[in-house]
This record gives structure tokens, C-alpha cells and sequence, in this order.
């Protein structure tokens, strides 16, 4: 991964960066996000960029080192990303019946269950319910940061994975599940 970490991460227009104890904190349009830096990981702004290198004097065995200097760059890159641009999730309810409403951030699922599933949802995620005649609801989701934004859409996702024989369950947008054949009858 060293050599993802060595390509230096452009800083556009209203966005910045500062490094304070070994924190990153990133500030844009969109918000503002921290991220706490190994001491093994050097992190250099200047210029309107940010670079990361190894630190040699450090203890940490080196193969760790070039693992962390790929994945800081990583974590600091959709930092970046996400106070200036955001990031956008998008969730499709697939079932005869299935449901989906929002007031606010308290988002409402109807998933065949007995019971209607309630999940609140930080202040810092953006949420969109759309539910129209003869199409799958959808469920919007918009956020400055990435990380938070996958665990959302992976703990809905877990309330009723994608299953491979009727396709039913609640999956990304666009995505094709594997269908399989069910039981055929026995020859006799």
C-alpha cells in the first residue's frame, strides 16, 4: 500500500487542512472531520497538498508501517472528499410491501416483519425517503463522511439482506443480486 501512500492529496478551493498532535482535521462547505495519525506516519501540508512518509526512527516493524502509510492517506483523501463534495447512498427496498418513511432523521422501515423497524440516525447523515405507485421505495442518503455512511447502510441492509432466490431484501442501487434456481421436481 506504500505506493497508494506516496501520491499527495490535492486540497481544492475552501477547503483546509491542519495538523495538530498527530490529528488531522479537515474543515470544508460541508463540515468538518478529524483523524487521529500514527506516530510511525509523518504528515507534511504545504503548497495547497498533503503527503505522508514513513517515519525510520520509529519502533513499529516496517511492514506495518507501509500499511499504515497507504490506509492515513486513504482515511485523510475521503476527508477531503467528503467536506468538499459529500458522499450519496442510495437504497432500494425490494418486496411486495415493503416500506419506508422519515420524519426528520427518525426513519420508519415496513420490511414483512410483525413490527415496523425504527432507526434514528446522526444529525450528520441527510436522509430522503421515496416511495411512488408500481416502483421500489428508495432511501437517500447523504453525508460528509464516508465511514459513517457505510456502517448506516450496512445496519439497514442487515434488517433484511438480499436473498438469492426471489431477489427480496434491501439492496444498493443497481445492484444485481445472484439469482438462484429453486427446487425442480424429482424425475421418477
Amino acid at each position: 500500500m506504500s505506493r497508494i501512500g506516496k501520491l499527495p492529496i490535492s486540497v481544492p478551493a475552501g477547503v483546509t487542512v491542519a495538523l495538530n498532535n498527530g490529528v488531522v482535521t479537515v474543515k470544508g462547505p460541508k463540515g468538518e472531520l478529524s483523524q487521529k495519525v500514527d506516530s510511525s506516519i509523518k504528515t507534511i501540508i504545504e503548497d495547497g497538498q498533503v503527503t505522508f512518509e514513513i517515519d525510520e526512527n520509529s519502533p513499529v516493524n516496517y511492514k506495518q508501517k507501509q500499511a499504515f502509510h497507504g490506509l492515513y492517506r486513504s482515511l485523510v483523501n475521503n476527508m477531503v472528499v467528503g467536506v468538499s463534495e459529500g458522499y450519496t447512498k442510495t437504497l432500494e427496498l425490494v418486496g411486495v410491501g415493503y416500506r419506508v418513511s422519515n420524519q426528520g432523521n427518525l426513519v420508519e422501515f415496513s420490511l414483512g416483519y410483525t413490527h415496523p423497524i425504527f432507526i434514528q440516525l446522526p444529525s450528520e447523515v441527510k436522509v430522503e425517503t421515496k416511495s411512488e405507485r408500481n416502483q421500489n421505495p428508495i432511501i437517500t442518503l447523504e453525508s460528509a463522511d464516508k465511514q459513517l455512511l457505510g456502517l448506516i447502510c450496512a445496519k439497514i441492509r442487515s434488517f433484511r439482506k438480499p436473498e438469492p432466490y426471489k431477489g427480496k431484501g434491501v439492496l444498493f442501487q443497481g445492484e444485481v443480486i445472484r439469482r438462484k434456481s429453486g427446487k425442480t421436481a424429482a424425475a421418477k
